[in-house]
């Protein structure tokens, strides 16, 4: 049963179910979320389903990892009986498509996902909308031969057409306390029978929440800008390292002393007796690797990617490697973490630093298999790649405080 004091909404795409807990926090309720991988899914459920019932399932929908397609397809009519109940839908389809990290492909079949992502708003009809992609998604592709334009400028054309005031904007992460330079497009719409009665319209959206954040992040005993050592500090190899009877093959992390702010929110719900954090697995480099990586630390620039001549020089065959700086923030996390080299010690990151670096709290546990490869990697979607692909939770909820300050 819905309570009509609380606020609902539906995350389309919603991966582990980073943005869910950012609005989670900031008071929203989940009516309920869409995900066609069941690993990624599996993390949602465990923390925002069996741990903080933060769902209110329609009873028409099994709580399990759904293609949207198919919801499309089955449940049309059921979708449109929520027109008046449904608050918000957010989330953006795949990027992998449009990022420039990979090989923007138009015709990626993921890309036709947009279409599935406006008919499913134009059968609730939300009275906003909150939508995320990548940078490329405001780029065009060379030839774009389907479109003829951006893929942004289909989709706001689109949904202005059915009934929604847009605006759309490319957001920095860094800025809103978040310890990786991570640029993303944020859209938001709200419908306009509700712009006018509220007497609010969505370019207030980004005004507020760059008005906003300062104040937010000082109130959780943060800063606006968070370098990297800040972040991850804590979870150093050399801290120590214990042996799980779940995992036997592997070192993991413990704990050593907060030394910043973040660290402290971050690591909040921790018992005091909790020795090593969730998912904090340091891989087995050989020492081929190791000595390489410390080459790289002490020789080559860090916060960039390794140099044509650098790689040429050193027998370096790998297309990205990036040293980190320990006091910068952290550039855009992907779904490969061998493309990164830990600030100081000669490693990649772990998954706890990656889920750190997207601002995930310790008490998120991440669930599934480690690492993927080969022709899996289309099917499955491993730890790393889930807290690859999610909106980290702390911007998440910065955005919630403000869309639900509009209703």
């Amino acid at each position: 049963m819905l309570k009509k004091k609380d606020l609902y909404y539906i995350d389309l795409f919603a991966g582990c179910g980073g943005l869910s807990l950012g609005l989670h926090n900031a008071g929203w309720k989940g009516l309920f979320a869409i995900e066609k991988s069941p690993f990624a899914f599996r993390t949602l459920e465990h923390n925002l389903i069996e741990k903080k019932n933060h769902f209110s399932w329609p009873s028409w929908l099994l709580p399990k990892a759904h293609d949207i397609n198919n919801i499309l397809k089955m449940h049309s009519e059921d979708l449109i009986s929520l027109r008046g109940k449904v608050d918000m839908v957010t989330g953006g389809p795949p990027c992998q498509g449009f990022s420039t990290a990979g090989k923007r492909n138009e015709e990626d079949n993921r890309n036709k996902l947009i279409n599935s992502y406006i008919r499913f708003i134009e059968l609730v009809k939300p009275k906003i909308i909150f939508f995320e992609n990548v940078k490329g998604f405001t780029l065009e592709f060379d030839k774009n031969s389907t479109k003829g334009k951006k893929y942004s400028d289909y989709v706001i054309a689109k949904l202005k057409n059915l009934g929604y005031d847009i605006d759309a904007e490319l957001i920095n992460f860094s800025e809103y306390g978040i310890p990786q330079k991570r640029c993303r497009f944020i859209l938001v719409g709200i419908r306009n029978d509700v712009a006018i009665e509220k007497k609010i319209a969505a370019e207030m959206f980004f005004k507020r929440i760059k008005a906003n954040k300062k104040a937010f992040l000082i109130k959780k005993g943060l800063e606006v800008s968070v370098p990297l050592e800040e972040a991850i500090s804590d979870l150093l190899f050399d801290n120590g390292t214990t042996r799980l009877d779940s995992d036997k093959n592997f070192k993991f992390g413990i704990y050593s002393p907060v030394s910043s702010g973040y660290q402290a929110y971050l690591r909040r719900g921790i018992g005091k007796n909790v020795l090593s954090p969730d998912s904090h697995r340091f891989a087995n480099h050989s020492n081929l690797i190791v000595n390489r990586f410390n080459f790289i630390i002490n020789n080559a620039p860090k916060g960039k990617s390794l140099s044509k001549t650098f790689k040429e020089a050193n027998k370096i065959k790998k297309h990205t490697l990036i040293p980190l700086d320990a006091k910068s923030q952290a550039p855009t996390i992907t779904t490969l973490p061998d493309d990164y080299v830990h600030y100081c010690e000669p490693r990649i990151l772990t998954v706890r630093e990656y889920a750190r670096i997207q601002s995930f709290p310790d008490s998120y546990e991440i669930q599934g298999k480690y690492t993927t490869g080969g022709k899996a990697r289309v099917l499955e979607v491993p730890r790393y790649t889930q807290i690859g692909n999610a909106i980290p939770p702390l911007f998440g909820e910065q955005s919630g405080v403000i869309l639900k300050r509009f209703l």
